[in-house]
């Protein structure tokens, strides 16, 4: 993953969304101050107008999911779509890799409805520290939700619609507990690269290889560790898990080419292993015995969650990846790249894919399966988040568009919601999406 952290050049201060000739393409900046003032509840956009939230009843009645007026702005959504598909940037590694993987693409059919637009939320601003990792929004429960903002990591609850700060990094943050390698000095202003939360387990991962460890049932900071002192020390990924005794655990995936597995029961690093290149992401397999592994390099890895040995290889991809997943099947797994393509594996037969799905502007940052195995979602760097119909094989998929840099996706355990967080200056805000059922009528009951 680049490290060199220079200026974004998107993101000007005076962008806004309303202006069609920003250049789309950034390049790492990492938002500092200059974003972190408190917002104002109520805020307006560059025309004055007040910015409201949306409902699923005012999107039906018309209204746009994101408070877009577009029927006061110069340019028409499509005419604005249009000019953003023609000018965002994708970020390659590797020069040309969009085009190259066009080849092997699955022609998929649009038009699927597996989740309808439920809430757009303005008042929790979604933000992003570095431009390739999207891994910032984690649902518990179909209405609760954890997501970065600023330096603060936020609770949502859609259901009270309440926001409530868990943990703040601006300043000092120290374990409450003491633990034998835990770094009971803490740390100051972490720039949070990275997001996991299952259960009541939150843990952030640093730009400087920090690893601070909350359970959201007990006050404080249980653990802080840093993995590594290498100059080059992003976490880049965070993998939460059950241990196959019982003990929860967890893998971080670091750019010192690094993965490291810790247990959460006592607190400590049990194992360590190291490959070739910077790891961008790594998915336990369910039954817990294999790791996919990838990063900056075109090819990803099997390993054997217990020794790190090489399984097997995944060949086809064109630039350096950032997401990886397993289907609940365990055998089907998926990496998403920046030659701006999702591709689905078989693990009893890694000769080729299974299916390679296109993105319309960019990279696949993030990939996240439903946990009945129905559907999957992957999340390009702005403006898409495509879910296929997994038990279908892939052949048709919803696409759902908005405007803005995604922060994160994420499925809530029981399948019921979809939240998408959204980065932008004028519109940040958080998407949700319930699954369809059959018995929508009861909508219109409530």
């Amino acid at each position: 993953m680049s490290h060199q952290v220079g200026e974004m050049d998107y993101a000007a201060a005076d962008y806004e969304m309303g202006e069609v000739d920003e250049d789309m393409y950034f390049a790492g900046r990492i938002m500092g101050d200059s974003e972190s003032e408190e917002e104002d509840e109520d805020e307006y956009d560059h025309l004055d107008n007040k910015i409201t939230d949306t409902s699923a009843a005012e999107a039906r009645g018309g209204k746009d999911i994101q408070g877009i007026p577009w029927e006061r702005l110069s340019i028409s959504r499509e005419k604005y779509r249009q000019t953003r598909l023609e000018q965002y940037k994708n970020y390659e590694n590797i020069p040309q890799s969009g085009e190259g993987s066009e080849k092997d693409c699955k022609l998929t059919r649009k038009g699927g409805v597996y989740y309808d637009f439920w809430q757009n939320t303005r008042s929790v601003k979604s933000t992003i520290l570095h431009f390739q990792l999207r891994n910032l929004v984690w649902s518990t429960s179909k209405h609760d939700v954890y997501l970065m903002s600023h330096y603060s990591i936020i609770h949502w609850s859609s259901l009270s619609s309440k926001k409530t700060e868990v943990l703040n990094v601006s300043g000092h943050v120290a374990p409450s507990e003491k633990h034998s390698g835990s770094l009971q000095e803490g740390f100051t202003q972490t720039q949070v690269s990275t997001l996991a939360v299952r259960d009541n387990l939150l843990i952030a991962g640093g730009f400087q290889g920090e690893l601070i460890c909350k359970y959201l049932d007990r006050p404080g900071v249980s653990f802080c560790t840093r993995t590594t002192y290498d100059d080059n020390a992003i976490t880049n990924a965070i993998d939460i898990y059950d241990g196959p005794s019982g003990a929860v655990h967890f893998t971080a995936s670091n750019n010192d080419c690094g993965v490291r597995d810790f247990d959460m029961e006592r607190f400590q690093l049990v194992k360590h292993f190291s490959y070739p290149w910077p790891v961008n992401h790594t998915a336990l397999s369910p039954d817990g015995k294999v790791i996919a592994i990838v990063g900056d390099n075109p090819d990803g890895m099997l390993v054997d969650s217990q020794t790190g040995k090489t399984i097997g290889h995944v060949c086809g991809h064109l630039d350096f990846s950032f997401a990886s997943a397993w289907h609940p099947n365990g055998y089907v797994f998926a990496t998403g790249n920046q030659d701006k393509t999702c591709r689905v594996w078989d693990s009893r037969n890694l000769s080729k894919s299974v299916a390679v799905l296109k993105g319309n502007l960019g990279a696949i940052r993030s990939i996240r399966f439903t946990s009945d195995g129905q559907f999957m979602a992957m999340a390009e760097p702005a403006d898409f988040v495509h879910v296929y119909d997994v038990k279908n094989g892939y052949d048709k998929e919803q696409e759902i568009d908005f405007f803005g840099e995604i922060s994160g996706v994420s499925f809530s355990p029981d399948t019921e919601s979809l939240f998408i967080g959204v980065w932008d200056r004028t519109y940040g805000s958080l998407l949700q999406y319930n699954r369809c059922r059959s018995y929508s009528y009861l909508d219109s009951l409530m």
